[in-house]
Formats: C-alpha cells, structure tokens, sequence
C-alpha cells in the first residue's frame, strides 16, 4: 500500500520517501510549465533533487515555488546562458541577466576550467546572478576535470558584525573541491553562518525549534524559535572567524564582477518581481600546470585515507573528510528521496495552479519499504 496520491488533487500528504527519478521528472514539468526549455528544466530539477539526496534539504525542492514565483514574475528571467562581457585569457566576467543560478553556474564554471586548461586557472565573476543552489556542484566539476574548483557567492546581508546589532553581511557560501584517484571526492561545503537560512525556512514550515547557536532576534538577543529567526540575524560559524570569510567573499564576488554586494543584493525571499541580484565566483586551478595529476591525486587520495582510518576519540564511530556525510548519504540513498510533508504540499499546490497531472507521483511509507526489504 502506498502513501499519498494526486499531488495536484487537494489530498492529504502522508510522509515517505519518493523515487527520485520521478520526483525530478516532476519537478521539471512545473519548471516547463512556466516556459523554460526541456533540456534546462531537467537540469535543474536535478540539481534540486540532488541536493535532497545528498541530505541538503535546504537547496533541494523545498525551493520550487520560490523559484516558479519569481519566474512567473519575471524577476529570474527564462535565459540559459550568461553574456559575457569581459574576456581576457584566464579572466571571464559574465551578465547572467537573472538567469537561474544553475544554469550560469555550469557555463561559468565550464568556461574556467576551458581557461586553466589554457592558461593554468582560470577565474569567471558573475554579476546580476540568481541562487544557484548548492556550491558543491560547481567545485566538483571543476574536480572531475582534473582542476581544483573553487565556487563562492554572496547573499544579502544576513548576519552582524562581531558586536554588532545590524545585519551587514550574507552567509555567503564557499566549496572548494581537489581531485583524488579515489571514488569519494573531497570537497569542503559550507555556509559562513553557523546554520542556512535554508534549514531555518525549513524547521519554520514544520514548527520546529532551532538551536540558540544558530540565530538571534532582530535586537540581538538569542531565540530558538525559527521565525523569529527569519525575521532576525543569523550568527556566523565560528564567531569572528565566520564573519571575516563571509565579508571576504562578498567583495571577492561583488567586486570583481562589479556587480551587487552588500545590502545591494536584495532578499531571496522578498518581492518575487524585484531580482535577487547576487554575485559569483568560479575559480579553476588546472592541476597538470603544476605536476602530474596522477600523482596529484594519488597523494590526496592517501591524505584522505590517513583521516578517515585515523584513531577516534572515546564514542566516535567514523572519521570524515570534507564531503564524505554528503557523499555517503546519497549513495545511501538509493534514489528514493524523503520530503517533509509540507514540501509534498506546495509540490501539489504549485501542481494544481499549473495544471499538471501529479497522480504518479506518490510516496512509499516506511512500513512499506521495509516490508518490500522483506519480501526480497
């Protein structure tokens, strides 16, 4: 028996998981729905679904109606490839005329690595951009290429300076990916905030509570409760240490594409018609420039071995390097995806304001899957 049913049909969502294949395939259709191209709206309905698999709910399809709305109001425009307006060897500046993140992303980062296969890097700023998901993406192509990828943007202010009582900087993210002979990358993720906004929308939806470490009200003072959160600042990761890497990256990205920075890039969640406004950087370091890139990889791969086969402390049962949680749980995965059921929900709202047929899509209860498991 099965749980759920017509997404676009007004019932009730029962939690599960989902075959993400077909949630994808889903996904894309709402995104054809609003005018985007077959082949771009399965990329990034992908890249949505990736990230729930990946246990990085917070850039997954909790997204898509932020996304249709502000397609639907022209503030992220239906175009799939940003103009390039500075050229110059290793150095590319890209309008991506507020195109969706995903799809400049790939360009941008596409065009750095054809760039420091030329010329031993190469770096591509990105001005009037959108979100672009999650950074991870971008550093690890970079990685598959045989390059080290470096993948950073800005956001609007979120977070106070050390001391300070007003928002002055985004939680602006950073990935850093190095290629390695090995199956499992390495590949640093992080928001410069102690916890993404994302996470916080997300306990928000469900009511949830959050760790006081994570946000603090709009005066400063510390909550646990999400929507004061949202409405408040949230707290850099590691203190100081945070908050300088979040400002660095802000005039990194803004700066160098002469694009918005600062209180100039303009609330993800705001006026769906105003655009969002942010600035990128993709940075390509081409390996075999420097020495050979078996060895290269050889000697990371065993750097990442000594971390994880090293001595754990009292109660550890596994040591990570940078990536490998990610990694693992979308291996783990084994392409079912599970949604909150407020997620399930505005998938079948946005369904139904679009008018597309949801009815096979539906979700598989615990109770089910475990009795498949049995039955096997």
């Amino acid at each position: 028996m099965t749980g759920g049913s017509n997404l676009g049909g007004g019932t009730d969502f029962v939690a599960g998981s989902l075959d993400a294949g077909a949630l994808a395939a889903f996904v894309g259709r709402l995104f054809r729905a609003v005018g985007l191209s077959e082949k771009a709206a399965a990329l990034v309905a992908e890249t949505l679904v990736d990230a729930d698999l990946s246990g990085q709910p917070s850039h997954g399809v909790m997204l898509v109606d932020m996304y249709l709305d502000r397609l639907r109001h022209g503030s992220v425009s239906l175009r799939e490839e940003g103009e390039i307006v500075v050229d110059r060897d290793g150095v590319v500046v890209l309008d991506a005329q507020n195109g969706l993140g995903q799809l400049i992303g790939d360009q941008a980062m596409a065009l750095a690595v054809e760039r420091a296969r030329l010329h031993g890097s190469g770096v591509v700023a990105v001005r009037h951009g959108f979100h672009f998901g999650v950074a991870r993406r971008y550093a690890v192509a970079a990685a598959d290429a045989g390059c080290i990828g470096i993948a950073m943007c800005n956001t609007r202010p979120l977070m106070p300076a050390p001391g300070g009582a007003e928002r002055v900087v985004g939680n602006n993210p950073i990935a850093i990916a190095v290629p390695t002979s090995g199956e499992m990358p390495i590949v640093l993720d992080m928001a410069t905030s102690e916890a993404a906004m994302g996470k916080i929308r997300i306990a928000a939806k469900s009511g949830q509570a959050i760790p006081p470490s994570w946000a603090v009200k709009a005066d400063g003072s510390p909550t646990t409760d999400a929507e004061e959160a949202i409405t408040g600042m949230l707290l850099p990761s590691a203190g100081p240490k945070g908050f300088g890497l979040a400002f660095m990256i802000d005039l990194m990205s803004g700066l160098l594409s002469g694009g918005a920075h600062g209180d100039k890039v303009k609330p993800l969640y705001g006026d769906p018609a105003i655009p969002y406004d942010c600035s990128s950087l993709f940075i390509a370091i081409d390996v075999p420039h420097f020495r050979s890139l078996d060895g290269f990889e050889q000697e990371a791969e065993a750097a990442a071995r000594r971390v994880r086969e090293g001595r754990k402390a009292p109660g550890v049962e596994e040591l990570h390097t940078p990536g490998a949680p990610e990694w693992t749980r979308r291996r783990n995965s084994k392409g079912r995806v599970r949604l909150d059921p407020a997620v399930l929900a505005m998938l079948g709202r946005m369904a139904g304001e679009l008018g597309i047929d949801a009815s096979g899509l539906q979700t598989t209860s615990a109770n089910d899957e475990e009795s498949k498991r049995g039955q096997a």
